[in-house]
């Protein structure tokens, strides 16, 4: 037993050293960073100025900004959830083209980010884009400008945030509902129960481990979001899009504020740590196992 034991170890310990090194660490020195004002092109040492970094994200304007536009990204959660539920339920029956529509829905999730958001700023293209162009075949004189004005460029991104969650929503609402018994059903259906009834009684409530599941990985995933956002928009434009983590970013890398950047990040872990926390109180009132 020691030795099958010792052999465990073994197994685990490069993962094990390299999460300690590549994460443990870096987040230990995070956390301390983030009570110092350290500016990493300074070339001084980090020093200690207890809270001061929290005081100054309150009065920061732009945080206020991207504390909003990280609320505004959270819409799209319950958003694609649902219509990954729809498709699901659509492509869990007999239907055409089965296979190539489940094909079609996910492919953007094992797509290239950078590719999606290039297809993204093609379709959102103010004078060219195929999505304009249609707003104008129906009568539509002056299109939005979408990702080019602050003013619509955060409806771009919840648009383009809603369509990249369906795919991966809809498969594992899939492996859901290939597990559930077909009994339930039949009886229900025998008894007269109509497609909604169906819906709302019996799937719904059968599959909401998993809506509960994805509800946690949507909102963390989104409340971290970065990629796709970052390389269409960079933020902006005029700040428009500016999320937690692009915020972080800026902190950090354009203006090397470690000091400030580790405050933000350890604002947003605690962020997602209240909802997720606040989710899992809620869920006992929903989720059936």
């Amino acid at each position: 037993m020691k030795r099958q034991r010792m052999i465990g170890y073994v197994f685990i310990a490069p993962n094990l050293i390299g999460m300690m090194i590549f994460m443990l660490v870096p987040a230990l020195f995070s956390f301390y960073l983030m009570f110092t004002d350290w500016v990493f092109a300074s070339g001084q040492s980090p020093r200690f100025i207890g809270l001061d970094n929290f005081r100054m994200m309150v009065k920061d304007d732009l945080f206020a900004v991207s504390v909003k536009n990280t609320l505004l990204v959270l819409i799209p959660v319950p958003i694609s959830i649902m219509l990954g539920f729809l498709i699901a339920v659509m492509l869990n029956n007999r239907t055409y083209f089965q296979k190539t529509l489940r094909a079609f829905f996910f492919a953007p999730y094992f797509t290239s980010g950078i590719a999606i958001a290039f297809v993204w700023m093609v379709l959102f293209q103010p004078t060219n884009g195929p999505i304009n162009a249609f707003l104008r075949s129906v009568g539509v004189s002056d299109p939005p400008l979408w990702f080019a004005s602050p003013d619509t460029s955060m409806y771009a991104v919840l648009v383009m945030m809603t369509a990249g969650g369906i795919g991966y929503n809809m498969i594992i609402y899939l492996a859901a509902l290939q597990e559930m018994s077909s009994e339930q059903l039949e009886a229900a259906k025998m008894d007269g129960a109509t497609f909604g009834q169906l819906l709302r009684l019996i799937i719904f409530p059968l599959v909401s481990p998993t809506t509960f599941f994805l509800m946690i990985t949507g909102f963390i995933g989104s409340i971290k979001g970065f990629g796709m956002i970052y390389a269409i928009t960079q933020g902006g434009p005029a700040n428009s899009t500016t999320v937690f983590s692009i915020f972080a970013y800026k902190k950090a890398f354009n203006f090397y504020e470690m000091g400030y950047a580790s405050a933000v990040s350890w604002t947003m872990f605690l962020i997602i740590l209240s909802i997720s926390l606040i989710q899992w109180a809620v869920q006992k009132k929903w989720v059936h196992y």
